[in-house]
């Protein structure tokens, strides 16, 4: 089985978020269970100097905007994944984040930028193809910046009526993000004017990228169970649900794993000291030294709440500011790491104003820092208003660090909430609560400062959350059988 993984982004050359580390972790787990998987990325310069070995496999042949110079190139991934990179300047030569200017906006040309990508991933399948001794039974797009490619597939058999046709699946990772542009656009990316309808690339007037996928694609995938019926409500649906009921037979939802080679206790090289469910004893030197990070008062007896994410409302936390006065007048403390929304920002730095010594906020991203939140706290707060899989609250498990989140998509998926039948049963391994209402945050985070002052049973919910796999075997091989049951055509 020879499988294209098309993505904006991978892990270590370029990340803005979860999906650079599927990017790079699902890969190697299809690789591990015999699956023949190769990267499609843009060719910008972190991933231009990321490869190694490098040797140009082909011209990309067409008219598209940006493209005049544009070429294939393969080399290998830091851990030798092989990657096809698209070099072409016009579109990928720009320093800082993939899809946004120094002004903070989106590139203007975004919409040429990744009907390109799109246009090279479905060139695999065209009577000449780039490599023919390596053709894929599968290309599997992520995301808007890929959704062009399984409508050249069905659109443009002139341009790619190969001898066969790979395969499609679109994976959704964020139906909030869908790449919607003007229709005027539809001629300059080589979409026939027959396909700007409902049941075509049509969108709300304009043209959309990720209805594109999802209509021409084989499969849908979406990162979560719950996810997968959440996208086809009114409430979570972002405009698609409709076209998402229809499919629903041809939706799945595959939980995202986490890489275990960098999120391990036993093995960190971030946190002050390993441990492991067989000897947990490091994680309180953990503790201590997060404590001490954050010029927070170092007390053991105190549960510390971290957080790590973006500041925002969609992610829930103006919930926790709401709570945060209670939580630490009840004893807890709180170390907060993120950027995002000026408001949410400015409320965390008073907070850490008026609470010296019981909240401390580092605004930013530092991944060795996030390692150290994760190890040393004692509770991770993930209350989103949405989340379609979310990683953060699996990594804290495997620290034993007891999630607090809102019942929603992946959360939903992967954290057992401590009922009274979870805790006699031995099976729960975090809090949730349903509502997003401060009031109802509240209460769970009484829950556990309830359960935090009875360390046996704190500690037994502990042991188990650490003892949870949710490494990448499991959904690498459902994928491999979505992967069989399309086949090439």
């Amino acid at each position: 089985m020879r499988v294209l993984f098309v993505t904006p982004e991978c892990f270590p050359l370029v990340k803005t978020g979860g999906l650079a580390d599927v990017s790079a972790a699902l890969p190697a787990a299809l690789t591990r269970i015999g699956v023949d998987v190769r990267l499609l990325l843009p060719g910008y310069p972190a991933v231009l100097n990321g490869l190694s070995n490098t040797h140009e496999v082909g011209e990309l042949i067409t008219d598209l905007p940006g493209t005049e110079r544009a070429r294939l190139v393969l080399g290998h991934m830091p851990d030798g994944t092989l990657a096809y990179a698209l070099d072409a300047p016009a579109l990928y030569a720009r320093p800082g984040n993939p899809y946004l200017g120094p002004d903070g906006k989106d590139w203007p040309d975004n919409a040429q930028r990744f009907a390109a990508l799109s246009w090279a991933a479905a060139g695999f399948a065209a009577h000449e193809s780039y490599d023919p001794w390596w053709r894929p039974d599968v290309i599997h797009g992520h995301d808007w910046q890929t959704g062009l490619m399984p409508a050249y597939l069905r659109t443009r058999p002139d341009r790619f009526g190969g001898p066969f046709r790979p395969g499609t699946v679109m994976t959704i990772h964020n139906i909030a993000y869908q790449g919607h542009f003007s229709p005027h656009l539809l001629g300059e990316v080589k979409l026939p004017a027959s396909c700007y309808a409902m049941d075509g690339v049509e969108y709300y007037g304009g043209l959309g990228y990720l209805k594109a996928g999802c209509w021409y694609a084989d499969r849908l995938t979406t990162v979560s169970h719950t996810y997968a019926h959440e996208i086809q409500t009114d409430e979570q649906g972002m405009g698609l649900q409709g076209l998402l009921s229809y499919r629903t037979h041809d939706l799945s939802g595959i939980v995202n794993g986490v890489d275990y080679g960098i999120w391990d206790p036993a093995a960190d090289p971030h946190i002050a000291a390993r441990y492991s469910p067989e000897n947990p004893s490091g994680k309180a030197a953990c503790k201590v030294d997060l404590q001490t990070a954050f010029g927070l008062e170092p007390r053991t007896d105190r549960p510390l709440a971290g957080i790590i994410s973006r500041l925002t409302w969609h992610k829930g936390l103006d919930m926790v500011l709401e709570n945060a006065a209670a939580w630490v007048a009840a004893g807890g403390q709180l170390a907060v790491l993120g950027t995002g929304e000026p408001w949410m920002e400015g409320g965390f730095r008073h907070l850490a104003d008026w609470y010296p010594g019981s909240v401390g906020v580092r605004i930013g991203y530092d991944e060795a820092l996030s390692h150290r939140i994760q190890a040393g706290s004692d509770l991770l707060l993930v209350p989103s208003r949405s989340e379609p899989c979310g990683l953060t609250q699996m990594y804290a498990m495997k620290y034993g660090t007891l999630p607090l989140v809102r019942r929603t998509g992946g959360l939903a998926d992967t954290v057992i909430d401590a009922t009274p039948a979870a805790l006699n049963d031995g099976a729960a391994t975090g809090f949730a609560f349903m509502n997003a209402t401060g009031q109802e945050l509240g209460f769970a985070l009484r829950r556990a400062m309830a359960i935090f002052r009875k360390p046996e049973l704190w500690n037994a919910m502990r042991a188990r959350a650490m003892t949870r796999d949710f490494g990448w075997e499991r959904p690498a091989r459902e994928y491999l059988e979505l992967y069989e049951g399309i086949g090439a055509e």
